[in-house]
């Protein structure tokens, strides 16, 4: 696991500034603390930080071909290198070296862009063409490493696995991107292409571009998605069998490492089968990692205990503090942009605890969104129902009117969630699915904003990065569809990301055998009706489990890595809270209602409604601003 950067000038006639390439480089250090290189050629460099895990002899980056036509930086593992290798071998092409690094140059050479069709692994890369004078990029599968990049009006082309390294770059604008900011505050989290910054992109996953000299544009293209294309129906029982067959495999192949191995231990279903298919293959005890919280409602402690004692596993487990806030710029510094899913704090901590350990570690992260097991699924599915029963002209009127007239009731519980139902019904799908999921509704973010800022918006909501990926969905099915926009917004924007940087922040290199994509092509292929059966979510993965984890771990309510974020905003965060959200930094973006943060504030503290989401989301927009923008 590694961090890549690199300048392309498309004149195709300028020296690259070695100082630049490296300040770029080094602001990536922590991705790769092993070794360092670059490699600069007229009109190109390329810069590489090295985390060793195969091959660590002789796997140094940038790689050049023998000839020196070729040169890659490459980030990530390529699980199938070995079968790929030999396939190349029996075409001619010769190795210096063991690494699947070489490997994926090879494939370039032998294969071109279409190698990435052939590739099984989490990647990102990039490989110049000296004679042809191209630079070509891609990303993997479902996006499990980042790619970053952003063409210049002067015809640089920079690219990198960070926001921050491209930013290093002194002719690049901070200029944020309004768009980018209304999405932030409905999602959380800033989704594929776009970036907070005006003219910085990631590249979405599944896509490759191809740059040459004379290239006044970026144009990316789609090379992989998630099919949803039904398979024949079969009996439960062999579909089982099938599932822990393909599960057992996609760990197994993700289990090569040239140093210290583990797995995260959440308790959660996920993990223990990840630690399950790990320990049954594995002759050698497993070591695995898990946060505990030192209050019950918080702590899945006791439900990971379990599954380390049943697999004997060489178990460490931390218990934190509830109240560990203390992270909050740390988080903003790894980021880069606004990022407000508070589960990042423990997400960093048990990275924090896995690095003092081993140096990768299995995560069981892609079985919510593989089976339908997030609850919003249930309710989104539930609301569909009545959808189907009532045309639109009847819910419309009828529960847009109740949901104007419900009480928004703060203080009850997830299921008392009338006023947000009737919303929902009063929507198409993918309208409901938005609302249900959206950080702030749009009713607070149209109060959120000022007049002027709304203006620079020229009508752009946010629900339209769902409906543009939801006109493309390869599937008709409701909930198919709901699988598809998470696979396209929530995994790469939220999930892959808050791993990616916290556990690069420790160099720690994190694999998702549940996300390997053969394995998403087949459970894509699954009836909805075995993942989401009733009211209970990931159905035929938990039945194919039985026989290998404690019924409780599997038919338990879930908690995941939540944490107080409420009653921190009212107590020790209080003034911390009202000073950075009404900070004149945060008014001087002339973004921001003055009045409307001073009344989330007051009736936060109050106790008068719960603002959290709202506050966070605020809180962690300021940081963004002092450490990235103002800094």
């Amino acid at each position: 696991m590694c961090g890549i950067v690199g300048i392309f000038d498309t004149h195709g006639n300028r020296q690259i500034d070695r100082q630049v390439l490296t300040r770029m480089n080094e602001s990536q250090h922590h991705r790769g603390p092993d070794e360092g290189e670059l490699h600069i050629e007229p009109a190109l460099g390329m810069g590489h930080r090295r985390l060793s895990v195969i091959d660590i002899a002789t796997g140094q980056q940038p790689l050049r071909s023998t000839d020196g036509a070729m040169t890659l930086v490459f980030n990530g593992e390529i699980y199938n290198y070995r079968e790929l290798r030999a396939e190349l071998i029996a075409l001619g092409h010769e190795f210096r070296t063991k690494s699947d690094t070489e490997v994926v140059l090879q494939a370039y050479r032998a294969w071109g862009a279409d190698c990435v069709l052939r590739l099984r692994g989490m990647f990102a890369f990039a490989v110049w063409n000296r004679s042809e004078k191209t630079l070509f990029l891609a990303r993997d599968h479902v996006g499990v490493k980042p790619m970053f990049y952003s063409l210049l009006p002067n015809g640089y082309f920079v690219f990198g696995s960070e926001l921050k390294s491209i930013m290093t770059f002194p002719e690049l604008s901070r200029a944020l991107n309004p768009r980018a900011v209304e999405d932030y505050f409905a999602y959380g989290y800033v989704p594929e292409p776009k970036t907070i910054f005006n003219n910085a992109y990631k590249l979405p996953p599944g896509h490759r571009v191809t740059l040459r000299v004379g290239s006044k544009s970026v144009t990316p293209e789609r090379y992989w998605d998630v099919p949803f294309q039904p398979a024949a129906a079969r009996p439960e029982a062999e579909i089982e069998a099938e599932l822990i067959e393909r599960l057992r495999e996609a760990v197994q192949s993700q289990m090569v490492a040239d140093v210290p191995l583990g797995a995260f231990l959440s308790g959660g279903v996920d993990s223990s089968a990840v630690v399950a298919m790990m320990a049954q293959q594995n002759p050698e005890t497993v070591t695995t990692c898990s946060i505990g919280f030192n209050d019950p409602d918080f702590d899945e402690s006791t439900f990971a205990n379990q599954v380390a004692q049943r697999y004997t596993t060489r178990h460490h487990a931390q218990i934190v503090d509830k109240d560990d806030y203390g992270l909050i710029d740390t988080l903003a510094h790894l980021y880069d942009e606004p990022f407000a899913d508070s589960s990042a704090i423990p997400t960093y901590r048990v990275c924090q605890l896995a690095r003092k350990h081993v140096t990768v570690a299995l995560s069981g992260d892609g079985g919510d969104e593989n089976f339908a097991g997030y609850r919003r699924y249930r309710y989104a599915m539930a609301e569909q129902g009545v959808r189907a029963r009532l045309p639109l002209g009847l819910r419309k009127p009828l529960f847009g009117t109740l949901g104007k007239l419900y009480p928004k009731a703060d203080w009850a519980p997830q299921m008392f969630r009338a006023k947000t139902t009737f919303e929902a019904l009063a929507r198409d799908l993918v309208e409901g699915y938005f609302h249900g999921v959206a950080k702030m509704p749009d009713r607070v973010r149209d109060e959120l904003f000022t007049d002027q800022f709304r203006t620079d918006l020229q009508g752009y909501r946010a629900i339209e990065v769902m409906e543009e990926h939801a006109a493309n969905a390869p599937t008709e099915d409701p909930l198919s569809i709901i699988q598809y926009l998470d696979f396209k917004t929530w995994l790469p924007g939220d999930i892959l990301t808050k791993v990616d940087r916290a556990s690069m922040a420790h160099s720690l290199e994190v694999r998702v055998p549940l996300l390997d994509h053969k394995f998403v092509e087949w459970s894509s292929s699954l009836s909805p009706s075995i993942k989401l059966k009733g009211s209970e979510g990931k159905y035929i993965l938990k039945k194919a489990l039985e026989p290998h984890l404690p019924h409780d771990i599997m038919y338990r309510a879930k908690k995941g890595f939540s944490i107080p974020i409420a009653a921190w905003l009212r107590g020790p965060l209080r003034e911390q809270v009202r000073q950075a959200v009404l900070s004149q930094r945060v008014l001087d973006t002339g973004i921001f209602n003055e009045g409307y943060l001073r009344h989330m504030v007051d009736q936060h503290e109050s106790g008068l409604k719960d603002y959290s989401v709202a506050l966070w989301s605020m809180l962690m927009f300021e940081a963004f601003l002092r450490v990235s923008v103002n800094s």
